[in-house]
């Protein structure tokens, strides 16, 4: 059995978006995000199992049939046919089988070792989160002049906004008479709540397509109102050149950036497991692809960011002492380090196959919220 990780369950997306063509959809920017995201993530258990000297019989991207491929060393560098994530096997033995053979002493090794072994593709996700986000906090930092532009970030479900069919993500051009940038956001939400009950037309862009909306404000509490949130998007116009002063402050960008993320995906995680996450919070492989392609298009600053910031996600999802996750191995390890007593075969064996079917189960639900989102 191998690794079930979340990089395999994004690269789900990448065959649901061909079946589904869906329209507005880039091809190679999530291409690039998801397999670079799943080589990092790999490439981090094979730095591990090198430290640790142990052989590497395979470094696969897909699974399936071999396509292409070099030898490097004793590894079969390659890709396959399914773009379903990636794995590191290591000569003879498969670390995720508690009863294979172990030719070359990978469970005679240290605990310290073994858990860096489970432990690599989590490091390598936070690195290259941190890496990410220094370029573009150190890009940032050298801007002169900018505007700003009103994104979508909210649609409060059932209200005026979403019956009038504005989304999350729509960009916001004019409302009324007011256009955007240049108007300041005072101006419009003054202007939506002097119109209760008349069309107010939004001109978007969406999936960089300009659109216009009839939304008509509802009359509470004497003013109009229409239930979304924007945020401004501020767009560079100039830019000087780098210094080296500027990474300095990339650096903390990323590490402040990191940190709020960080505790803005564990506050949703313990909505969603105390039931009180609405489904539209929820963004599996294809709303994630979906977001990628938007984002890339938008401009390679905003493409890396969502890089790093999925990264950094998958990051802290792997590690989640869940059975069948690095972060379950790494649990299992521990426990077994303190109980000075390895657990038997055959308990290993149902642990990692009820945390399997756990997720394989997650993971068909957040592709079935995918897909009727797509319907509306």
């Amino acid at each position: 059995m191998y690794r079930f990780r979340l990089s395999y369950v994004l690269s789900l997306a990448v065959l649901s978006l061909v079946a589904f063509k869906l329209p507005g959809v880039g091809f190679w920017g999530p291409v690039v995000m998801l397999g670079g995201l799943i080589f990092l993530h790999e490439g981090g258990h094979f730095l591990a199992a090198k430290y640790m000297g142990m052989p590497v019989e395979s470094f696969s991207l897909g699974f399936g049939l071999r396509l292409v491929g070099f030898q490097w060393r004793e590894t079969d560098v390659c890709l396959r046919l399914l773009p379903l994530g990636g794995y590191v096997k290591l000569a003879g033995f498969n670390p995720e089988e508690p009863g294979a053979e172990d030719p070359h002493g990978f469970l005679k090794q240290p605990y310290g070792k073994r858990m860096l072994f489970y432990s690599g593709g989590i490091l390598a996700n936070l690195l290259t989160t941190f890496v990410l986000f220094t370029f573009v906090g150190a890009d940032q930092s050298r801007v002169i002049k900018i505007q700003e532009s009103w994104t979508v970030i909210e649609v409060v479900p059932g209200g005026a906004a979403e019956q009038g069919g504005l989304k999350v993500g729509d960009e916001l051009r004019g409302i009324g008479n007011l256009r955007f940038p240049g108007s300041p956001w005072e101006e419009a939400v003054s202007f939506i709540q002097a119109h209760p009950g008349e069309p107010v037309t939004f001109a978007i862009t969406r999936d960089g397509k300009p659109l216009e909306l009839p939304l008509t404000p509802r009359l509470d509490g004497g003013k109009g109102r229409l239930g979304f949130m924007p945020m401004p998007m501020p767009l560079p116009l100039e830019r000087r050149a780098y210094r080296p002063s500027d990474f300095l402050v990339g650096g903390r960008f990323a590490v402040g950036t990191s940190w709020r993320m960080s505790g803005q995906v564990l506050s949703f995680l313990k909505r969603l497991v105390t039931f009180q996450a609405r489904s539209a919070e929820v963004a599996g492989p294809i709303g994630i692809i979906r977001q990628g392609s938007r984002a890339a298009k938008t401009g390679w600053d905003v493409f890396l960011f969502m890089c790093g910031a999925i990264s950094l996600q998958l990051a802290i999802l792997n590690a989640l002492p869940v059975p069948a996750l690095d972060g379950g191995h790494m649990a299992l390890l521990t426990f077994e380090k303190l109980r000075r007593k390895d657990l038997t075969i055959e308990l290993k064996e149902k642990i990692l196959t009820v945390g399997f079917l756990l997720l394989a189960s997650l993971m068909a639900l957040v592709i079935v919220l995918d897909l009727l989102k797509l319907r509306k």
